[in-house]
């Protein structure tokens, strides 16, 4: 990645980072109610994302920074977060990375 397109990364970034630190308990909560509207959440992103120009690096890179933030703040409101967590915290950064990726994949199909 060259310099012009690591900063830009890394703005990107930060907005994530940003948004995620600035959702309100109450809109967490209807988030993360159930799987679906989890799902649902994270697609619009990608969505979004994808109209930003993000590359699927970079949606994926994203989708990092939101799942380490659930799954150091946030309690698992049903089985399928729990999995999500459980597998996140056993993972490798790769892994973790990879994990991502399928996520974004979940979320377009």
């Amino acid at each position: 990645m060259d310099l012009q397109n690591e900063v830009k990364h890394s703005a990107h970034i930060n907005k994530v980072e940003r948004a995620v630190n600035g959702i309100g308990q109450e809109k967490k909560e209807v988030i993360l109610a159930n799987f679906e509207s989890f799902k649902e959440f994270l697609g619009n992103k990608v969505a979004l994302g994808k109209k930003m120009g993000l590359t699927e690096e970079q949606l994926a890179l994203a989708t990092q920074k939101v799942a380490n933030f659930l799954a150091e703040h946030e309690y698992p409101r049903n089985r399928e977060e729990k999995l999500l967590q459980e597998l996140w915290r056993a993972g490798s950064d790769d892994e973790r990375h990879m994990l991502s990726h399928m996520l974004i994949k979940l979320v377009r199909y």
